[in-house]
Formats: structure tokens, sequence, C-alpha cells
């Protein structure tokens, strides 16, 4: 009568007595309760997450982001009918019993986003397995060859996130069910086989962040559809032989040692809706081939040694929506076949030594047709020329704007005013003067504005404590696409030292003045953003007091107000700021008593020095006015 399925099992369905027993013995072994579990019923049935047949044996466990800490109890194995095994994200720690790979009948098996650790049994018996999900955890050692052996009709497979070292078991072969293999970081090393491209029925392989090298190769077709070989050591040119993936829809390289040009199956591939090949050594010209490439969404080739102007032909490509042509060796102008680019979205240009694309108003001019234009990054190019002040610009639909780098000139231009969509804008490191437009404060959804490395002067303008995506909702500029990055830096990581593209998705909010001429006071009213993550005001002529209503902003994690002319005490309540992980008053002249507590009391004595008035536990002498100690933060705001 309108029942589920399952809820008719539970109805009808008396839970097993040995499945009983070992459910409960598992339950035991677990530091905290699960929701829906009773151990004092008989009928496990009935209990969140466990599916039973008529017979009464449970067929499912489905326990994931049940937050269980623990370890999994051998009792496990005696669920001999168990089809299903879910435990992701769970935060289990230890190291999974060997057991675990011995249930005949288990279909499904989910330990994902664990901590287990250890290193898998050569051998493994699950002959029924479907579905195998390891990734995300601590495990080590080699690959079990065994997954493939005795797992015939295992369909998905991931091993990602973990460190798993060796090469890929040559048994892999025997995978004939394989749909999707995922290894991605990891240690895994050697040629990658090419018995891999030739599965029957693999459409998705992850390679990525390993230490694979030598060639790529494949002389037969395949049909995957999406590969990503990026973050190895993988060398030489990048075969011709793409005509053998006619339904790859995505393929990514990025960060390796390719070399060459790119091949001409690649460049007319009718196939290929995403092409990542940035931060190798690719040269020639760039020649996409727009009558072919039919689905080309996404171009990334930035950080490689490609020569020559940037193509006339992109816009024929009426499905390309996101290009990074960054850090290559580009001359000549912006073609004016941009004018007509509609689907452009996302478009960055920045270290392209445009030696002769220096006219930056000329570049405007054109891209401002793009109608679909949201992001646009040009920095590291325009070298000492004046940022172009012209009323008649407009970007109707720009949301991120990134001019860094460039030493431009002149004032922060009126014709920003006009983009009325804008949520992030950079232009950080030049050498701009005048004042901040106080229009700025009225842009609805701005949540990043970084103005720092510049030679601004005047009061900050009280009107950007108004951003409303700061105070009232959390707006966040989203990437079309998770593979499409902005900037390029170096980071050192615990495994090696790579370049980390970073997506806007990840940008924090932000309010970075830093480094200018700023003068006047830090207004109380900053304290209404409290969506706001990082406010950096050092290395300014700031005065006055730093008001207690900075408390407010309760989500900010950054906040340097070090080299100002900051004078009073710290107000007691910046103690109350829970989130706070870099903070600095650093050479100012404040006096007092630093308040000790909450996240304040975590920082060291350089986040305070350079101020001799100051008293606290870390300072070891301080002479100062007992009323000056005392002074109230009621009076400080005023």
């Amino acid at each position: 009568m309108g029942c589920s399925v399952k809820a008719q099992l539970k109805l009808n369905s008396t839970c097993n007595s040995n499945d009983s027993i070992a459910l409960k013995s598992f339950m035991s072994g677990l530091e905290s309760r699960i929701d829906g579990w009773d151990s004092n019923s008989s009928n496990c049935c009935d209990w969140d997450g466990i599916t039973c047949d008529l017979s009464g044996k449970v067929v499912k466990l489905e326990l994931s982001k049940k937050k269980l800490v623990g370890k999994l109890a051998d009792s496990l194995t005696n669920l001999d009918q168990l089809r299903t095994l879910n435990l992701s994200l769970n935060l289990f720690k230890g190291t999974l019993p060997d057991s675990v790979f011995h249930l005949p009948y288990i279909e499904v098996l989910d330990l994902s986003a664990n901590e287990f650790s250890g290193v898998l049994p050569v051998s493994v018996n699950l002959s029924l397995i479907q579905i195998l999900d390891l990734s995300d955890n601590n495990f080590e050692g080699p690959i079990a060859p065994g997954l493939c052996s005795n797992s015939i009709g295992i369909r998905v497979l991931k091993l990602g996130i973990n460190y798993f070292n060796g090469e890929i078991p040559p048994e892999f072969e025997n995978c004939s069910s394989l749909e999707h293999l995922s290894l991605d970081a990891n240690y895994i090393s050697g040629i990658i086989p090419e018995y891999l491209f030739r599965l029957p029925r693999l459409l998705r392989l992850s390679l990525q962040d390993n230490t694979f090298i030598g060639l790529l190769h494949n002389s037969y077709p395949s049909n995957l559809v999406y590969l990503d070989v990026s973050l190895n050591y993988i060398s030489g040119n990048l075969p011709n032989y793409f005509h053998t993936f006619p339904n790859l829809t995505y393929f990514a390289a990025h960060s390796n040692f390719l070399e060459g040009r790119i091949p001409f199956s690649l460049l007319n591939s009718r196939s290929i809706s995403s092409l990542i090949l940035r931060n190798n050594s690719f040269s020639g010209s760039i020649d996409v081939n727009c009558s072919a490439m039919i689905n080309l969404m996404l171009l990334d080739l930035a950080d490689n040694k490609f020569i020559g102007a940037v193509p006339n032909n992109l816009p024929s490509c009426q499905t390309l929506k996101l290009i990074d042509l960054g850090g290559n060796n580009l001359t000549g102008q912006i073609p004016e076949t941009f004018k007509t680019f509609d689907s452009l979205s996302y478009l960055s240009l920045s270290m392209c030594n445009l030696n002769n694309l220096s006219d930056s108003l000329h570049l405007l001019k054109i891209l401002q047709h793009c109608p679909n234009l949201t992001v646009l990054v040009l920095s590291m190019n325009f070298r000492n020329e004046q940022l172009p002040n012209n009323e008649d610009l407009k970007f109707n639909a720009l949301k991120a704007l990134v001019l860094s780098d460039c030493s431009l000139t002149g004032n922060i231009p009126s014709w920003l005013n006009g983009l009325t969509h804008l949520q992030l804008l950079d232009l950080s490191w030049n050498q701009l003067t005048g004042s901040i437009p106080a229009y700025l404060g009225e842009f609805k959804s701005m949540f990043y504005l970084d103005l720092s490395n510049n030679s601004l002067s005047g009061k900050i303008p009280k009107n950007l404590t108004h951003l409303r995506s700061l105070i009232y909702t959390n707006i966040s500029l989203q990437d079309p696409s998770e593979d499409f990055s902005l900037f390029t830096n170096r980071n050192t990581s615990s495994r090696e030292s790579t370049l980390q593209y970073n997506q806007i998705l990840k940008f924090s909010p932000l309010i970075d003045l830093s480094n200018n001429l700023l003068m006047g006071p830090i207004w109380p009213e900053f304290g209404k953003l409290i969506r706001l993550q990082v406010l950096d005001l050092k290395h300014n002529l700031l005065t006055g007091s730093i008001s207690s209503s900075l408390s407010g902003m309760e989500n900010i994690e950054t906040l340097d107000l070090s080299f100002n002319r900051l004078t009073r005490t710290i107000p007691s309540s910046l103690a109350t700021l829970n989130f706070l992980s870099k903070f600095s008053v650093a050479y100012n002249d404040l006096t007092g008593i630093i308040p000790f507590g909450g996240q304040l009391s975590t920082f060291s004595i350089s986040s305070f020095e350079g101020n001799p008035g100051l008293c606290g536990n870390l300072f070891l002498t301080c002479q100062i006015n007992q009323d000056l100690m005392h002074t109230s933060e009621s009076e400080d705001d005023e």
C-alpha cells in the first residue's frame, strides 16, 4: 500500500541470528554509537543502514557519513550473505583487517575517506565484487595483484589518494569488466601499461599525481572517455595517436616533461571537450582546427613555449568557453575576430610577454564586445603603461578582473564603476596612485578585493565596510570547470614541490590594501563584515585605535594591522575570534596589556613586537602607566 520494497522487507523479515551477533560485535568495537542501532533489539533488519532479504539475511550494510570512530571487527566476515558494505567518510582509524578482503558474496565495498592504513593482502577473495573504493586513506605498499585475478566482474576500482607504490600489476590486464580505474595521488611508478587503453569497457582512467615515466603508447582503438596522466614524469613527444581514442572527451597531461608540437590528431579531434596541457615544454604555433574540434570547451595551454600570435580562428570554435594561453611567448595584437567571440567566458593571457601588445586600451576595447566574458586575466603584461581611463569601456558580464603585476600607472579608472556584477578585482603589484574610489563598496557581489602593493593614498573609503556579499551572503565565484585556474605559484608540499594552480572557487573572501600610503582610521564598521576571512592593512600610515567592534568579523582568519601608526590598547574582544590563524599588530604605537585567551594566546612575540608600550607574558619588561593598561574599549572606539 505505497510502502517501498525496503520497508516491506523490514516489516516481513527477522534478522538472521548469526548476522545479529556479528553486527552487535561490530557495534561494540566502535567508540561512538550508531544512530538508529539498538543493541537490545534482536531484529537488526530494523536498524538504519541495514537491508535484509526475505529470509532475514543482511544483504546491504551502508553506514556512510556516520562519523564513526573505531576499527572494523573481524566479526564482519561472518556476514556470509553480505552484498554491500559502505563505510565511507566515517573517520575510522587503524589497520584494516585482511579478513575484509575475503567476503565472497560482497558486491560493493566502500571504505573511502577514512584513516585506514596498512598493506593490501596479496590474496584477495572478492569474487562477486563490482565496486571497490579504498580512496582517501593511508594504505601503502604495492597494489594487490589479486584485485583483478579473483574479481573478474569488478567495474569500479578507486585506490586514489593513498601511499601505494610499485608498478601497476600485470594482472590488471584481466580486468575485462573494468569501467572506472582511479590510481591518482599515489607513488605508483614505471611506464603506463599500454594494455590499460585496450580494456574493452574502460571509460575513465585517472593516473595523475604519481611517478610514471617514459612515453605514452597506444596502437589499438580505445573506448576511453576520460584520461588524466597529469603531474607525472612523462617525457618526449606526445604521440600522434588520438585517432585511436574516438570517444575521448577529457584529456589532461599537464605538469609533465612533454615537448615538441601538439600532434595533429589531437588538434583535429572531434570528440575532445577539455584539453589541458599546461606546464610542459610544448613549442611551435597554436594551430587549433575549429572546424574539426566541434566539441572543444576548455583549452589550457599555459606555461609552455608556444610562439606566434594568438590564433585568430578561436572564435570559430563555437563551443569554446575557457582559454588559458598564459606563460607563453606570444606576440602581436589581440585579433579583431575576438569581437565576435560570443561563447568566450574565461580568458587568461597572463605573463605572455606580449611586447607588441602593450596597448591595453586596444585589447580592452576588443574584449568588451565578448558578451559572455566572465573572467579576464591579463597579469604581468603592459609594463609601465597607464591604466586606461576611457569612460566608454563596458564589460557587462565581467565577474573577475585581474590586472596584477603589470607596473601600471595612473588612478583606478572610473569605468570600473560600470562592472556591476564584479566579484573579484585584483590590481595588486602596480604603481597606481590617487585614492581608492568609494564606488567599490557599492558592488553587491564583491567578495575579493586586492589593491595591495601600489602607492594609493588618502583614507580607506567607509563604503568598503558596506560590501553586501561580506555581510549578508556567502557569495563565491564558481568555476564552470574545476580544471580551469587563474594563477600559478610554487607550492611546497610533503610530497614534492609543484606548481599549484589556484581555482577561483578556492579564493577566500578578502580585502587586501597592504603596502600603500593609506592614512586615517580603521573603521569600526569593518566589524560588520562577518563573511570576511582576510583583512590585510599592513605597511600603511593608518592612525587611531583598534576598535573592539572588529570582533564582529566572526569568520576572520587573517588580520594583519602591522607597520602602521596605531595607538592605545589591543581590544580584549579580539580573543573571541575563533578562526584567527594569522594575526599581527607589530610595529605600531600600541600600549597596555596584551589580551590573554582564545586564539590570541597562540601567537608568538613576532605578532606584537615593535610596540614598546605593550605588556604581557610574552614580554619580560613593560614600563607603562597603569591607567593606560585599563583604558576601556568603549573609549578606544570613540
